[in-house]
């Protein structure tokens, strides 16, 4: 018997090798601009520092390249160990790399990520129409770059299973319904904070901040027995207690949802009977 039968023969019990797939965050990068991304991440994540909780992420330069190109513009090199920094107190674990110069990608594996020109992004679905409702206009304050999985993470529709807290929720306390809606049968007070990949609801007053959509899905909805939220945010949109709640809503059952105009998004609320 040859080495090659011997192989084949004898199969190691103690391990075995197979393909597996790794589910990701992705930043999807449109500048190398690492004082604009800093900017914009404390913008986007600076209430919820914890959010990501050690999860593996893409850093996708396929956007970022396409603008430069676009612009006439010279594609600028990346500080990796910068971007790295500036990515820890998120608590991310960047892994990789996709897209990008071919400088990008050296300078990237000598950062210790590794090529994965193969990741597929996920994009977050467009709105459907909606059913013509009584809506209060309410201009959302919207990010710069901050369009639905774009820069932060990938687009997840919350499959079933709510996440049910039937507790009150005092000041500084949090919950995050992974992958999933949220719901709250007690009070929400000013201070606390709620947050859902998917809708959330919430069926008594609604006083602290509601972060619903968190992972880019901007088909989720915010829904309160009384609206009179500090902060309101759907995938990356929010508003905050700094424009008053319109008369038609506070203090009022209501639900909030994103909506996209030829202006960029921004939320909606309409009373609801």
């Amino acid at each position: 018997m040859n080495d090659a039968s011997r192989v084949h023969d004898h199969t190691p019990a103690s391990l075995d090798i197979k393909s597996a797939n790794l589910p990701l965050v992705a930043l999807v990068l449109k500048s190398t601009d690492l004082q604009a991304i800093e900017r914009d991440l404390i913008q986007r994540l600076g209430d919820v520092p914890d959010f990501f909780d050690n999860e593996p992420l893409l850093i996708d330069l396929t956007a970022a390249v396409a603008a430069a190109r676009r612009s006439g513009e010279p594609v600028a090199e990346i500080d990796f160990a910068a971007l790295l920094a500036l990515l820890a107190p998120y608590k991310v674990r960047p892994i990789a790399v996709r897209g990008g110069t071919s400088e990008h990608q050296a300078a990237a594996q000598a950062a210790g990520l590794f090529s994965a020109p193969d990741a597929r992004v996920v994009a977050a679905s467009a709105p459907t129409p909606q059913p013509p409702t009584q809506e209060t206009d309410d201009h959302a304050k919207t990010q710069t770059n901050a369009h639905p999985a774009e820069p932060a993470a990938l687009a997840d529709t919350a499959p079933l299973g709510a996440l049910l807290i039937d507790k009150p929720l005092r000041s500084g306390q949090q919950v995050y319904a992974r992958g999933r809606d949220l719901v709250v049968m007690a009070m929400v007070n000013a201070g606390a904070e709620v947050i859902a990949d998917g809708s959330i609801h919430v069926y008594a007053p609604l006083r602290g901040k509601a972060i619903a959509g968190a992972r880019g899905n901007n088909l989720a909805r915010i829904f309160a027995h009384s609206l009179e939220a500090e902060l309101l945010s759907i995938a990356g949109i929010y508003r905050t207690s700094e424009v008053p709640l319109p008369a038609a809503v506070r203090g009022k059952p209501a639900v909030v949802r994103l909506v996209s105009e030829e202006g960029g998004e921004k939320l909606i609320m309409s009373p609801l009977a």
